[in-house]
């Protein structure tokens, strides 16, 4: 047990919490430190809404009203859907979207950005960089605790994987140790691209070893196998998910076992957000409400 931990345990034991009240202190290369048990906090990812904000037709604080009316505790506004994006946003339009947030009860979990740190181009990397740091300080004035990046779109032709996680693991602590300084924790989310599978996304994970660099679980991205056993092998690692209307098994998609989530969850502990997000044809908010009374259905939130 580091230092660290041993003094943690020492001052649980004294105040006779150990054990059973919190769970043991973990290092970065292990999960997320946190109280044991599950405390779920329902969310919708604003991509769900994608078609109608970017045509405009619906707006970040159209969302944030939709989440007041249908009792969902808290968005992910996406930076995409900022105007100007990847320029960050003006005072002006990040506080008139919090304060509509605040004033309606529901808080801004979470923004993100789309980073690509496997291209071989360095000077293409430093620009995403500054990119992601830029974004950090958005998601701090707009009070979002966690900031949503990605590692790339695929391995680059003539090298390995491995190669890769040797250049974007410093890049990651970069941005990890600005988000410290800025009070944002940085998520990456798994898309089933640089990252295909739960080996992977840990391996980078633990590669920057930072408190302050976490999982996006996104369940419908883990197409290699099991989902369920890779939701499973990832859930130590979550400060935030995209739980979808489906899983992948290779090309083909099945709706997605709730049931089984939720006794991951259960077994593993979480506590947090868990965003929404359905894809594909139709209307969003008929899709959205009827995945809504599915989630609150098997979680009972």
């Amino acid at each position: 047990m580091s230092a660290t931990a041993s003094r943690r345990a020492l001052l649980l034991g004294s105040a006779g919490l150990a054990g059973s009240a919190l769970s043991t202190a973990l290092g970065a290369r292990d999960g997320v430190s946190r109280t044991a048990g599950a405390r779920i906090k329902l969310g919708l990812n604003a991509y769900s809404f994608d078609k109608p904000l970017r045509a405009g037709s619906t707006t970040l604080a159209d969302l944030v009203a939709f989440c007041a009316r249908n009792g969902i505790e808290g968005l992910d506004a996406t930076g995409y859907y900022f105007p100007g994006y990847p320029k960050v946003p003006s005072d002006d339009s990040i506080f008139a979207l919090k304060r509509t947030a605040f004033v309606n009860g529901v808080a801004i979990s979470g923004t993100g950005v789309r980073n690509d740190f496997a291209v071989a181009d360095a000077p293409a990397r430093r620009a995403d960089v500054q990119l992601v740091k830029d974004w950090v300080v958005a998601a701090a004035k707009l009070g979002a605790p966690l900031l949503r990046v990605f590692t790339g779109r695929k391995v680059p032709d003539g090298y390995t994987f491995d190669q890769v996680v040797k250049w974007m693991a410093p890049d990651f602590q970069e941005c990890a140790e600005y988000g410290r300084r800025h009070g944002v924790v940085l998520g990456l989310q798994n898309h089933n691209d640089f990252l295909r599978t739960a080996d992977e996304t840990i391996r980078v994970l633990e590669a920057v070893g930072s408190d302050w660099f976490g999982l996006v679980l996104d369940v419908g991205s883990l197409r290699q196998g099991d989902p369920y056993a890779e939701i499973e092998k990832l859930l130590p690692y979550a400060v935030s998910w995209q739980l979808k209307e489906n899983v992948g098994y290779g090309a083909k998609e099945v709706p997605t076992d709730l049931h089984k989530v939720k006794a991951i969850i259960d077994r593993g502990g979480y506590r947090g957000f868990l965003p929404l997000e359905t894809l594909g044809e139709g209307d969003p908010t008929v899709k959205v409400e009827r995945f809504l009374a599915q989630v609150r259905k098997v979680f009972r939130v």
